[in-house]
C-alpha cells in the first residue's frame, strides 16, 4: 500500500515540476523571442539612419557612387551576408543596394516582416532634405535596412535545446530527490499505521476473552429463566445482543488487521466456486423466503479459482447478507460466470440501492450510507471492507453498480485457476431465476466477461 502511495506522490511531484518547467520554458522562450525581435528592429533602424547622409549622392550617382567608396559610415554595423541596405527615390524606385538580400516588395516606412522560405525583417526610414525649423522638409527618398531571420532562428533553436536539456536534467534530479523525500516523509506515517494495525489486532484479540466470558455467563443465565426476575429478561437479551455484536466486530477488526499485515498464514489452494456458492444460497434461502424475498443461484460454467475456501465463504456470505439486509421485497440473485481468464460472481438485488455519490465510499471501513443507518438492521460497517480485503488478497477486483430504489449489483472478479472454465453438465438454477439486466462498469476485461 505504501509503495503505491510513494509512487503516486512521486508522480504528482514530477507532474507539478514538469508543469512549472514547461510554463517557465514557454515564458522564457517567448520573452527571448520578443527581445531578439526588438533588438533586430533597433539594429536595422540604426543601420538605416546611419546611411541617410549618403542619400543625396546615391540619388545622383547610384551604385557607382557606392563602388567608389573605400569606407562607409555604417561599415562597423553592417553584415553583408545577412543584411542589406537599399536606397529608394520618392516613388519607391530602387536607386542602389548593398548586401545579398534582394526584395521585390516596395518600401514601407517602419518595421516589416516579409515571409518566405526564410523570413526577412526590414526597417525603412524616410529621408528628408531641409531643417525642420525652416519650414516643411522635402522628402528625398527612403532607405531600407533588411536582415534574414536565420540568426534569430538559430538562437531560438539553441534556446529550445538548452531548455529541453536543462528541463530533462532538472526532472531527473527532482525524481531522484523525490524518491528520497517521499520515503522520508512517509516513514513516520508508515510507523504510525503499523502501530495502529498492531494495536487494533492486539485490542481485538484481548477483547475476545472478556466478551466470550460475558456471552457465556448470559447464556447460562438465560438457560435458567426461573432464576431471573421478569423485568431483567429484556436486559439480558440486550446484553447478549450487544455482546454478540461486539464479538463480531472484534473478530472483523482482527481479520482486517491480519490481512493488512499479511499474516493470515494459510496457503492458497484451488477452490471450486460452484458448490461453495450453491451451499451458501441453500443456507440462506429459507431466511430469504421468511422475509418475502426470492433468493436464486445461476451458473454458466464450472469455475475454479485460487484461494482459501473459508475466506471465499466469508466474502460471499457478506455479500449475500448485505443484499438480504437492504432488500425489503423482490429478489436476490447470485450469478456465476467466467471469461477466458477471469471468474465473475455477481450478487444482484432489488433493494433500496446506493446513491451515485456514495458509491466510492461503499468499501471503506465503518462507512454506511445515511439511508442504511436509518434502518434497524444493525451491522458494524466492516462487511464490505472485509470483502474487498479478501478479494484483493487473492488478486481479484470488486466493484458495485447501483440505482436508488432499483437495487444494486456487486461484481467480484478473480483470475481463473486454469486457463479455461468448463461448461456445467446441468445449468438448472437453484430456485427460479429472473431475467435481469444490470450495468457492468468494471475494468480490465469487462467487455470480455459480458
Amino acid at each position: 500500500m505504501f509503495a503505491g502511495l510513494r509512487w503516486r506522490l512521486l508522480l504528482y511531484q514530477l507532474s507539478v515540476m514538469a508543469t512549472i518547467l514547461v510554463v517557465f520554458g514557454l515564458g522564457a522562450y517567448t520573452f527571448f523571442s520578443h527581445s531578439l525581435y526588438r533588438q533586430t528592429k533597433q539594429k536595422l533602424r540604426t543601420l538605416a539612419q546611419a546611411a541617410t547622409p549618403s542619400m543625396t549622392k546615391v540619388a545622383s550617382g547610384g551604385d557607382g557612387y557606392l563602388n567608389q567608396l573605400d569606407m562607409v559610415p555604417w561599415r562597423d554595423i553592417f553584415n553583408r551576408d545577412q543584411q542589406s541596405l537599399e536606397w529608394f527615390n520618392v516613388n519607391g524606385e530602387l536607386l542602389a543596394r548593398r548586401g545579398k538580400i534582394e526584395l521585390s516588395v516596395p518600401p514601407q516606412v517602419g518595421p516589416q516582416t516579409i515571409q518566405g522560405s526564410t523570413p526577412v525583417y526590414t526597417f525603412t526610414v524616410s529621408v528628408f532634405e531641409g531643417a525642420p525649423d525652416a519650414g516643411s522638409p522635402t522628402l528625398r527618398g527612403y532607405i531600407r535596412a533588411s536582415q534574414t531571420a536565420q540568426s534569430i532562428q538559430t538562437a531560438k533553436q539553441q534556446l529550445l535545446l538548452g531548455l529541453g536539456v536543462g528541463g530533462g536534467v532538472a526532472l531527473v534530479l527532482v525524481g531522484v530527490g523525490g524518491v528520497w523525500l517521499t520515503r522520508i516523509s512517509l516513514h513516520p506515517i508508515e510507523q504510525s499505521y503499523h502501530r495502529l494495525m498492531q494495536f487494533t489486532a492486539d485490542a481485538s484479540h484481548e477483547l475476545r476473552g472478556p466478551l466470550t466470558a460475558i456471552k457465556t455467563s448470559v447464556e447460562v443465565m438465560q438457560r435458567h429463566p426461573e432464576r431471573i426476575h421478569p423485568r431483567d429478561i429484556k436486559k439480558l437479551s440486550a446484553i447478549a445482543s450487544a455482546t454478540t455484536q461486539l464479538s463480531t466486530m472484534a473478530a472483523d477488526l482482527l481479520l482486517l488487521a491480519r490481512m493488512d499485515a499479511d499474516t493470515i498464514g494459510q496457503s492458497p489452494q484451488t477452490v471450486l466456486l460452484n458448490p461453495l456458492l450453491r451451499n451458501l444460497v441453500e443456507l440462506y434461502v429459507d431466511n430469504a423466503r421468511a422475509q418475502g424475498i426470492e433468493l436464486t443461484f445461476t451458473e454458466s460454467a464450472i469455475v475454479a479459482v485460487i484461494g482459501q475456501p473459508a475466506q471465499f465463504n466469508r466474502l460471499f456470505t457478506n455479500l449475500i447478507q448485505n443484499a438480504l439486509q437492504y432488500t425489503y421485497q423482490g429478489w436476490v440473485q447470485v450469478r456465476l460466470s467466467c471469461s477466458r481468464r477471469h471468474a465473475l460472481v455477481a450478487v444482484v438485488d432489488t433493494g433500496i440501492g446506493i446513491a451515485p455519490q456514495d458509491l466510492p465510499q461503499v468499501f471503506e471501513r465503518f462507512w454506511r450510507a445515511d439511508k442504511a443507518r436509518s434502518q434497524p438492521a444493525g451491522g458494524s460497517g466492516l462487511g464490505l471492507a472485509i470483502t474487498k480485503a479478501i478479494t484483493e488478497q487473492y488478486g481479484g477486483k470488486i466493484w458495485v453498480t447501483s440505482t436508488i430504489g432499483s437495487g444494486s449489483c456487486f461484481h467480484v472478479q478473480f483470475p481463473l485457476a486454469n486457463a479455461t472454465a468448463v461448461k456445467p453438465r446441468s445449468s438448472q438454477p437453484l430456485g427460479q431465476p429472473k431475467d435481469i439486466n444490470y450495468q457492468d462498469n468494471s475494468v480490465g476485461d469487462r467487455q470480455e466477461m459480458r
